[in-house]
């Protein structure tokens, strides 16, 4: 088989195709150059971190992801990577660089806090702009410099919240473990500031040089394991953090009951290094800037990834970091202002220097940059690691994430937001949980401090002196021969230690004053101090008191007299003045008004004037023993006399009491009112040696020279016995056990000044007191305490001044003055009801009687007709009158409404006449009926004419008739 020969055209087209190829790529590249304007921004970065490598690959695949998006843009931004090593000076000359050779139009950097300083100050003087994601110490302020914008988070905000991560598990001491840089000492202000507003001490702050060695390190944190506080925030860089949490382990530190918070740029060590991280730092709780994983995000991770593994095929790293996302961010932040500006701004004029200049005063300034970075700032649009938006040129921070370190990894246990704080989820108010604490506890979180390891024992001050041994003494034990604390507070403080898992103890005696002791707690030559030490304000400056274990406050004690009265007249003593002349004129009221009732129906309220005011008297003070003999017929008369007798009643029970109680119960009455008293006539006064009595007497005015101090109950009885003091001021429970031993012969008068009771004490914001006055509420519920209290003051304690003093005021008119109006009214009503009805039964005589007659002789005629016996059997006594009615001796006829006088015929029966001989007849048809009105009088004849009536006076002038 032969060979085909090849054309010739086809050979020479092989040759000359890829001349032709690169003319015409050279051809298109030409036209490009002509269309799009490049934009010069370096980069300073420390490309032997594993942040520097991961943020360059990320601005990389931004302006390759821009410009793709983006084709018809005119400007182009061109990237000039600078490596600024592990020093400030790398980054300054780095920087300089750029902007003198590339003529930068803006740096993306420098990588750290500590490099940034020099960096800003240049770009401030050449009006550069210079963008940093990732130096986020808040001692960069970007209100510094106007050409300085962070498109990172502020460090401030991660204060904020690990400040709600320990609120959350009430821990009380938080200890900071930073980088002693421009890094760490940057956000310790803001943590101090922020536990602050918690009440949350921080006793220590443990700063790691950044060249720390292990050795060094392990130093420090053999520092901190002697102290009690179990919570450490860790701010720093990726391998003084590796390090630390080495080191950290070895110290046996990662174990149960420590607490270690990360703070972000540390938290990505384990994303970072993997399994030897996630190894040593199992258990701890880190902080991460919340980045919403959406498809795009994934996208990029993946094409990250793939791109990362071929330039780094040794790394770990699965996905780029919220720092690799923030500088994806920048770039695009800087391509969108770049194309704002105008092409023909692209200008960058340079000082002339041969006049001796330095180099960077001969750097000159960018024509662009103040409009430049009016465009940065005002950019927004979302981006990978969120929305982009810059408030007060720094990107504003939002939710942040609480992730666990656990296995070989970590895992979401929270969120962190604005408005919701610490939750579960995000967005919510749910708490967080699930965590697993250093020594794999997921159930309970640890108390965040514990006693000094190293077998330290706690030393107690107990104070040793004269007094009341029931709360505080020292007794010999027969075995060891050394003084052992006994007493009511002893035991309070066993009881409550005896539930907590604390460290061992012992009890060192002190003698001096309370405040010596007090103060030596302050100078840590005691842990505590059990004893009756009184909680006040001037102890609380340099200590901490637990809640209060016994009552509070302090009163006055004085010796009482017996104020019984045995005199002839105490029988008066029970009933003011004023009680006893209102209690007589209802007497007497009363009894004119039961007579005013009675009066015309009733024949025990008739008689000579002198019966009758006898009469009224005797009714009225005979109801004190219900002794009365007149009966009452008047409905009304019942009725008052019924109020009446409760009153009475009332009135006769408070009087018998109020007398027994005074000549019979002991009235014992202080010898001093107060502590006014006191003062004003200059008695002396004693009080308790080595306390702080004087001092609350001293601001009340008291003369120091009238003070006088005793050491015991016996001391203080004795003074007062005697006449030395007339007073003992001291606190209620020395009072009480005194009270006890001198039942009914002393008393606490007064007011009580207000103190907060007896406290242990405990260094200032020792994490102690909140435990121990828990327990001590607790104890104070139970049945325990009741007991303690009953062995201290004794099952029946003697009765207070207030307890025994009977009240031996007399009673007053105004304790009664609503029974009075009761009676009086029903008193009142009655008399009005009965003389409208007596009025109206008479109103023919009213009308009828003559008009020219003064009403003084009116009245006098209607007294005497009241005067008048009424027949009880007068049925019709309420509606007129009919019937007979005997006036005078003569027999009147009333026809109708009209009466007459008659002849009476015949011999005339008892029944129809009066006892006063006086009878009126009264008719009404044909025929006279008598009282009851069913019968006929025998013996009369009815007149049937009607001449003409005389008057009723007339009537009641004429003689009496006699009866035969």
């Amino acid at each position: 088989m032969t060979r085909e020969k090849t054309p010739q055209f086809c050979i020479i087209f092989r040759l000359l195709y890829p001349l032709l190829f690169f003319c015409l790529r050279a051809q298109k590249a030409g036209g490009e150059s002509k269309s799009i304007i490049p934009f010069d921004v370096g980069v300073v970065l420390e490309t032997e971190t594993w942040i520097g490598s991961i943020s360059w690959s990320c601005m990389r695949m931004a302006v390759d992801d821009f410009y793709a998006v983006n084709p018809g843009y005119s400007t182009r931004i061109s990237l000039h990577l600078r490596d600024s090593g592990d020093q400030a000076l790398g980054s300054a000359v780095a920087a300089i660089d750029l902007i003198k050779n590339v003529q930068a139009k803006a740096i993306i950097g420098p990588q750290t806090s500590t490099n940034a300083q020099f960096v800003i100050d240049l770009g401030e003087k050449t009006q550069v702009p210079i963008i940093s994601s990732s130096a986020k110490s808040p001692s960069l302020l970007t209100t510094q410099s106007s050409y300085f914008i962070r498109t990172a988070f502020n460090d401030n905000i991660q204060a904020n919240v690990v400040a709600s991560i320990v609120q959350q598990f009430n821990w009380r001491q938080v200890v900071p473990v930073y980088v002693d840089d421009e890094y760490g000492n940057g956000i310790l202000p803001c943590l101090i500031n922020t536990f602050q507003e918690i009440d949350v001490r921080v006793p220590y702050r443990s700063r790691i040089p950044p060249s720390a060695t292990m050795d060094e390190i392990l130093r420090e944190l053999n520092k901190l394991k002697e102290m009690q506080t179990r919570v450490f925030v860790v701010h720093m860089t990726f391998h003084l953090g590796l390090h630390l949490f080495t080191a950290a382990e070895q110290a046996g530190m990662l174990k149960e009951g420590y607490v270690w918070i990360t703070t972000y740029g540390l938290t990505d060590i384990v994303d970072l290094m993997g399994s030897p991280a996630a190894t040593v730092m199992r258990g701890v709780l880190g902080l991460k800037p919340f980045v919403n994983r959406t498809s795009k995000l994934r996208d990029f991770n993946q094409r990250w990834r793939e791109m990362f593994d071929r330039e780094n095929p040794h790394a770990i790293i699965t996905e780029p970091t919220v720092f690799g996302l923030w500088a994806y961010d920048t770039v695009w932040a800087l391509a969108l202002a770049a194309e704002k500006v105008k092409a023909g701004n692209f200008t960058f004029p340079a000082t002339d220097d041969r006049n001796g200049t330095t180099e960077i005063e001969s750097l000159g300034s960018s024509s662009i940059g103040p409009e430049f970075v009016k465009f940065i700032q005002s950019t927004k649009f979302d981006g990978l690691a969120g929305k982009f938006e810059l408030i007060d040129s720094q990107l504003e921070s939002e939710d942040f994430e609480i992730v666990n370190v656990v296995g070989n990894g970590m895992r979401r246990v929270g969120f962190w937001s604005p408005p919701h704080n610490i939750s579960g989820r995000r967005h919510s108010a749910d708490k967080i949980d699930g965590i697993v604490w250093p020594g794999g506890d997921e159930v309970v979180p640890p108390k965040g401090w514990e006693w000094p390891t190293a077998g330290k024992r706690l030393k107690i001050g107990v104070p040793v002196k004269p007094g009341f041994p029931e709360f505080i003494r020292i007794e010999e034990d027969p075995v060891t021969k050394v003084g052992v604390p006994k007493g009511y507070c002893i035991d309070v403080f066993l009881t409550v230690m005896k539930d907590l898992p604390y460290a061992p103890y012992d009890f060192e005696l002190f003698e001096g004053t309370y405040d010596d002791l007090v103060y030596q707690v302050y100078l840590k030559n005691y842990d505590a101090v059990v004893g009756d030490v009184t909680i006040v304000a001037n102890r609380s400056m340099y200590v901490d008191f637990t809640f209060p274990y016994t009552e509070s406050g302090v009163s006055m004690l004085v010796p009482v007299k017996d104020n019984r009265k045995k005199g002839p007249w105490a029988f008066l003593d029970p009933l003011t003045t004023d009680l006893w002349v209102a209690s007589g004129v209802f007497f007497i009221f009363t009894g004119f008004v039961i007579w005013l009732l009675e009066h015309r129906i009733n024949n025990d309220f008739r008689g000579a004037p002198s019966e009758q005011l006898g009469t009224v008297l005797y009714f009225s003070f005979s109801t004190l023993v219900f002794a009365h003999r007149e009966k009452v017929l008047s409905s009304l008369a019942r009725i008052v006399v019924v109020v009446w007798l409760f009153v009475v009643l009332v009135l006769q029970s408070s009087y018998t009491a109020s007398l027994t109680s005074m000549l019979t119960v002991e009235q014992l009455q202080p010898t001093v009112a107060d502590l006014n008293d006191l003062i004003k006539n200059g008695y002396q006064v004693g009080y308790l040696s080595n306390s702080f009595i004087p001092s609350m007497l001293k601001r009340l005015n008291f003369n120091e020279s009238k003070l006088i101090a005793y050491d015991s109950p016996a001391e203080y009885h004795d003074a007062m016995a005697d006449g030395t003091v007339a007073a003992i001021v001291d606190e209620i429970p020395y009072l009480r056990i005194f009270l006890n031993h001198y039942c009914g012969k002393y008393a606490m008068v007064g007011p009580t000044y207000k103190t907060d009771g007896f406290g242990f004490v405990f260094p200032k914001n020792s994490p102690l007191v909140p435990a121990v006055s828990r327990a001590i509420l607790k104890l104070l519920e139970s049945d325990t305490m009741v007991k303690f209290e009953n062995k201290l003051y004794g099952n029946a304690s003697c009765p207070t001044q207030e307890e025994n003093a009977t009240n031996s005021n007399s009673l007053s008119f105004y304790s009664f003055w609503g029974l009075f109006l009761i009676t009086g009214a029903a008193s009142m009503a009655a008399l009005i009801l009965y003389l409208a009805h007596f009025l109206y039964k008479h109103r023919e005589y009213l009308r009828n009687s003559d008009p020219g007659s003064s009403v003084w002789a009116k009245l006098i005629l209607l007294f005497e007709l009241y005067d008048q016996m009424e027949k009880k059997s007068d049925a019709n006594a309420t509606t007129g009158l009919k019937g007979e009615e005997r006036v005078a001796g003569k027999t009147m006829i009333m026809r109708g409404d009209v009466m007459s006088p008659a002849a009476i015929s015949g011999p005339q029966t008892p029944s129809s006449i009066s006892s006063r001989g006086i009878e009126i007849i009264f008719e009404s048809g044909e025929e006279m009926e008598d009282s009851s009105g069913d019968e006929e009088l025998p013996g009369r004849e009815i007149s049937r004419q009607n001449p003409d009536p005389p008057s009723f006076a007339d009537m009641l002038t004429a003689r009496d008739h006699s009866d035969s």
